[in-house]
Parts: C-alpha cells; sequence; structure tokens
C-alpha cells in the first residue's frame, strides 16, 4: 500500500507509505500527525527490558515454559504481542481491523530486516482475523491474550495519541465479553485478559487468579 484515504465511522484516515514505514494519520485530529507501528521504539525495548518475570510474562507462564504458543486475540499494534515473542514465545498476532492488520504486517517486515528485532520477528505470525466470531485459529495455542480496547464513555482519561487514533478507527471492542466466551469455549487451556485495575471482570466472569500491576490487571482463566 503507497497511498490510500479511507472513511471509518464518519472519519477520514489516510495510509501513506512515508520512507520506509507504513503510515497512518487522522486528519480530524488536528496537531497528532501520522505513526506507524514501530517495535524498535523505546516503549517496546523497555517492556522487553522487564524480562519474564515482568507481569504479563508471569501472566500468560511464559517464567516456566519460554517457548510458548500464544495466540493474541486483539493484537492492535503488537507492543504485547512482540514483546512476549522476545522473550521466547511463539506468538500469533490476530487483528480483525484491516488498516491495524497492514500496519502490524509492515512492521513485521522491517522486523525481519533489522538485526535486534530478527529474531523475535521471527516467532511471530500475523493474521487479519475477527476472534470475536471464531477462535477456531486458536488451535494448536497454549495461551489466549486479550487486551480489548475499552469503548469511550467520556469518564476516562484522555488515552495516547495513537490510541485516540485508534479509537476512532475502530469504536473500541465493544463486543469485548464475547472474546472472553469465545476463548473459553476454544479449548486452549489458559485464557489471560489484560484490563484496566479497576475494571469489572469480562462478561462478569470471575477468573481462577489475577495478578494486579499500578495500571493494570491480569485476569486468568484456566481449563
Amino acid at each position: 500500500t503507497e497511498a490510500l484515504d479511507l472513511t471509518v465511522r464518519g472519519f477520514l484516515f489516510c495510509l501513506r507509505r512515508v520512507e520506509d514505514q507504513l503510515c497512518l494519520a487522522a486528519p480530524h485530529l488536528a496537531g497528532y500527525g501520522a505513526f506507524s507501528v514501530d517495535w524498535a521504539s523505546a516503549d517496546v525495548q523497555r517492556r522487553i527490558s522487564g524480562g519474564r518475570k515482568q507481569l504479563l510474562a508471569k501472566a500468560v507462564g511464559l517464567h516456566k515454559k519460554p517457548n510458548l504458543k500464544v495466540f493474541d486475540g486483539t493484537a492492535g499494534l503488537g507492543r504485547d504481542g512482540f514483546t512476549l515473542a522476545a522473550l521466547g514465545a511463539e506468538v500469533t498476532l490476530a487483528e480483525r481491523n484491516p488498516v491495524l492488520a497492514a500496519l502490524l504486517r509492515d512492521a513485521h517486515r522491517r522486523g525481519m530486516g533489522q538485526r535486534l528485532l530478527q529474531d523475535a520477528a521471527s516467532r511471530i505470525q500475523i493474521i487479519h482475523h475477527d476472534s470475536a466470531s471464531d477462535f477456531s485459529a486458536a488451535q494448536g495455542h497454549e495461551v489466549i491474550y486479550l487486551d480489548p480496547m475499552y469503548p469511550d464513555d467520556g469518564k476516562r482519561a484522555l488515552p495516547s495519541k495513537e490510541m485516540q487514533i485508534l479509537r476512532d478507527l475502530t469504536g473500541g471492542d465493544v463486543d469485548a465479553d464475547a472474546l472472553l466466551t469465545g476463548a473459553l469455549q476454544s479449548g486452549v487451556s489458559r485464557v489471560v485478559v489484560k484490563r484496566p485495575s479497576k475494571a469489572p471482570w469480562l462478561a462478569a466472569t470471575k477468573p481462577n487468579l489475577s495478578m494486579e500491576g499500578t495500571q493494570a490487571r491480569f485476569d486468568i482463566y484456566l481449563r
């Protein structure tokens, strides 16, 4: 994709290739500029530096089995998924929004060409797939990881600029309860859901255990 303009939910979005990166802009959000998925960013590298003792890795069980097969059913910008791959997991990034899927594929392409990212990128597969309606693609994985986006209810602080663009693009994961229900019915033995620390359980379903962080909580469901 070199250039594409599309209107989604009444908003204009622009995909452009800038030098070697596929970038997304939202002209209706003045001053935001375009962004690309960048797994070499300081933020992603900071997450990786947390190692297998960080909450994300422990929640999926990576501290006990480094080469877990993880199905990330809500890939988004792929930051958590890439972190898990960098820590040894085999990760499938499933993203239902075609624009985000294109940005992920572009990040993966660039990652495969960068020495510092290549090892982790080689353990990632990207699919354009709607997990809320079908978890068959998760078969063969040991863990399903979900991090559904909150819909905008006007009550929370403004998210980062990137997340504001993504919220306008996707409308938030309003069917997040269905994600958990489908994941629990998939037969995969461990389902991990990342939630804001004060958020209710998805589908009002109590997890087997939770791991609490300062800003996020990981709810863990065991089969």
